[in-house]
């Protein structure tokens, strides 16, 4: 149970989550010494992220909480299960401003550039995902050591069927997670413990992946990396954006906007239209424990149509758009998702599942230290070591935000692949799932 915050109306949450944006990009750019400092360790963005979850772990903030009546008492639903009360700002951000990000971030791309990236991408992605897949296995081993209970249960209660939906999120994305729960009927009641597992130490991650872009050059000479084809795109990018730039008018941002949201509402559109379509003709798309039901999901669609109409426009005049700040624009909208998703993580709930937590870190520890390795064998960029993490662990929310850090001619790669992931993700949760059980106590 978790009592209301301080503030739970969406304007006013709105308002200190931009005051926080503001804070952090007054004090990045300052000449004072401490902040210079200070963001010398700590990257901005980091900051972004950070100081809503503070707010949310302190119940200034929360993204949701139970209803509280007059009497002092949780208000309890026909079937005793208390109400729950959320705030809209994470569902506007990611299915509004995410979606507009791309649009505008993926105007100015250059697709053959963006294919002399090379395949290193994709094996960091590959690896990402393999990461995950024996990951669970290997934190239900080493549990199992000092706490067979933790990693045990029996029938639906068996904890290895709860992990399988933190693959499916892990590699795919909210789709993935749900066919996993359909797919092996994880007892509803101790689902939630599973969502926390999710959300926190995916987090901590994301956190620990902003911190690492601040110490990207470190990272690059460690790994004997080469980004000169990163670099290239980068150049080429900047380089056409100096040639068309201008002083924007309100008439350009009207029709920036436009051409964004528009096609934002087209990608909704057809994320709606699409899975009836499919579903007519394909029936198994529209069963959540199928292996297509990714293709019957309406963010899956949303994501990939705003995308596509992101590419299809870098083909067009409006292009010429990326030189009145198009793609600043965009920025500026992942700025708010960042901060929107920071809110989502409270760190007081770290310890409210401590076995759990544990399975979780040892978890992405396997995950990251796989990584590790095969970036540093194939001497691969830090951008493609987080984009193949992010692309698995976060989807199309977070891949984005860290190829944007980056620099925005690179969100699509990130958004590319975390599409590709979904796709991809019940496949792979189901061989983990599988490798879970087979390890689990009482099975071996």
């Amino acid at each position: 149970m978790k009592y209301p915050p301080i503030f739970t109306d969406d304007f006013v949450v709105f308002g200190i989550l931009m005051i926080i944006l503001g804070f952090v990009f007054y004090t990045s750019s300052s000449e004072n010494t401490f902040w210079k400092k200070f963001y010398t360790f700590i990257p901005s963005l980091l900051m972004c992220y950070l100081l809503p979850s503070i707010l949310s772990s302190l119940n200034i903030i929360s993204p949701e909480w139970n209803v509280m009546g007059p009497d002092g008492n949780f208000v309890m639903d026909d079937n005793m299960k208390p109400i729950v009360a959320k705030l809209a700002i994470y569902k506007v951000a990611s299915r509004l401003l995410l979606p507009a990000a791309l649009v505008l971030m993926t105007l100015s791309i250059d697709i053959k550039a963006l294919f002399s990236l090379g395949n290193k991408a994709l094996i960091m992605f590959f690896t990402g995902t393999i990461g995950v897949i024996l990951g669970g296995p290997v934190a239900i081993l080493i549990v199992s050591v000092f706490s067979p209970e933790t990693v045990g249960g029996a029938g639906f209660d068996a904890v290895w069927r709860g992990l399988s939906t933190i693959a499916g999120s892990w590699i795919g994305g909210g789709a993935n997670q749900t066919a996993m729960l359909e797919i092996y009927q994880y007892n509803q009641e101790k689902y939630g413990a599973m969502v926390l597992v999710d959300i926190v130490v995916a987090n901590i991650w994301l956190a620990i992946i902003l911190f690492g872009i601040g110490k990207k050059e470190v990272i690059n000479r460690w790994f004997q990396a080469d980004t000169t084809a990163i670099e290239t795109l980068k150049e080429k990018v900047s380089t056409f954006t100096a040639s068309v730039s201008r002083m924007p008018s309100v008439k350009d941002y009207m029709i920036i906007l436009g051409i964004t949201f528009g096609a934002v509402g087209l990608a909704h559109w057809g994320s709606r239209v699409i899975p009836d379509l499919l579903i007519s003709f394909i029936p198994a798309v529209g069963d959540p424990s199928g292996m297509l039901s990714t293709f019957g999901d309406s963010f899956f669609w949303m994501i990939t149509i705003a995308t596509a109409a992101g590419v299809a426009l870098s083909f067009t005049p409006v292009k010429n758009y990326e030189g009145m700040g198009a793609s600043k624009l965009g920025s500026i909208f992942i700025y708010i998702l960042v901060a929107s998703i920071g809110m989502r993580m409270d760190l007081s709930s770290v310890m409210s599942n401590p076995g759990l937590i544990v399975i979780g870190l040892i978890w992405m520890c396997v995950h990251v230290t796989l990584l590790i390795i095969v970036a540093k064998i194939i001497k691969a960029p830090f951008f493609f070591f987080a984009i193949g993490s992010q692309a698995n662990i976060g989807g199309a929310a977070s891949a984005p935000i860290v190829a944007n850090e980056f620099h925005p001619s690179l969100a699509s790669v990130g958004v590319l692949m975390a599409i590709f992931g979904y796709i991809i993700g019940t496949y792979g949760a189901i061989l983990c799932a599988l490798l879970m059980e087979i390890v689990s106590p009482g099975n071996m």
